[in-house]
Parts: structure tokens; sequence; C-alpha cells
């Protein structure tokens, strides 16, 4: 894992429809089954907050969230494979969490593939837990893969006092497994199951 320093400061920025064609080039080169073109559109035209990490007048990530009830849904945070291990993913993720107490919500959960070693030590390290599995979620080169769900709870901004819901609105026993179904659809319709990678 690469500790370079960064030449220039590392700035988060709202992500714009100009953006699309540096997105797609960042999500086909870092995952094996990407997001659409579409479904980037989609976020962005529905108003989900898409933030893009940028260093100098390059785009080098971007995360994707939404927000309901109290709740936080993390559905997309990648970084250019080439700029990976420079700790960037964890700036992307602060700000994430920062986003999600700005809106007042108690926590933020998310889904990643079994097989992503990296951002479950990323997020397990930022103090997320794992609360079930969804078995068959993503797609993968031999069939499906599992999708590892956790969470986190999030202190509230400065001045704001925490929700606290009765119950958990995104996510509800899906049987004697311990797996999850979404209780809650998202607003767009084409984001596909496995969205977060």
């Amino acid at each position: 894992m690469s500790t370079e320093r960064l030449p220039l400061s590392p700035l988060v920025r709202p992500l714009h429809p100009s953006d699309l064609d540096r997105i797609m080039e960042i999500e086909l080169a870092a995952y094996p089954f990407p997001w659409t073109r579409g479904i980037f559109a989609d976020c962005l035209r529905v108003g989900y907050d898409c933030n893009g990490l940028q260093v100098g007048s390059t785009l080098v990530g971007y995360v994707v969230q939404t927000q309901a009830a109290g709740e936080c849904h993390l559905l997309n945070l990648c970084i250019d494979p080439a700029w990976q291990g420079r700790r960037l993913g964890s700036l992307l993720l602060s700000h994430a969490l920062k986003v999600a107490a700005q809106a007042n919500c108690s926590s933020m959960f998310l889904e990643v593939r079994r097989s992503n070693t990296a951002a479950i030590a990323l997020y397990r390290k930022r103090g997320f837990e794992v609360v079930g599995e969804r078995p068959d979620y993503y797609r993968a080169e031999h069939g499906r893969e599992c999708a590892v769900v956790m969470r986190m709870a999030i202190k509230p901004a400065a001045g704001r006092a925490a929700r606290t819901p009765q119950h958990d609105p995104f996510l509800r026993p899906a049987g004697r497994s311990g797996c999850f179904s979404r209780a809650v659809t998202p607003a767009v319709s084409a984001v596909p199951s496995g969205s977060a990678h």
C-alpha cells in the first residue's frame, strides 16, 4: 500500500452531470460489475448526495448516499484504482459521515461484497459493525456473491439532537438465516441490487 503524499490538497465537491464521463472511467476501472451511466445520472437527477473527490483538476473518486427517516444508506464509494492506497477512501467516508450527521441521521448502512476485504477493513476501522448478510446480492464472475451488511451509529452534528427511530426503517429480518431485506424502496429504481460493490 502506497503512503505517498499527495502533491495537492484533495477537495470534496458536489458532482454534476458534466462529471459523468470521468465517473464512468473510474467505475469501469474499479469494478467488474459497474453501475451504468444511467444509474449515476438518475442519482444526480433525484437529488441523492453525490460528491466527488478532486485532486488538482482530476476527479479521483466519488461517493453516493441517500438519507431517509433518520437513516443514511451509503450506495457507492469509489476511488480510481490509480489513486488507491493514499487514504482517499477514508477521506471520502469521513465526508459521507459528516453529510449524514448534518442530515440528522442516527446511523449509516452499507452493503459490501464479502470478497472486498480491503473495504470491509476500512469500514470496521471506522466503527462499522456487521449486522447481517444478503445472499446472492451481487453479480459475480461465476454466479452470485453475498453482501455483508454493515451499520454504524452516527453522532449528531453540533447543535442537533439525534433522531432515534422506534424501529429500523431500512432493514428487517428476512428469516432464520440472519439475513436482511430492504424495507424501504430507493427513489432511484435503476440502482441495482449490489449497488455499493
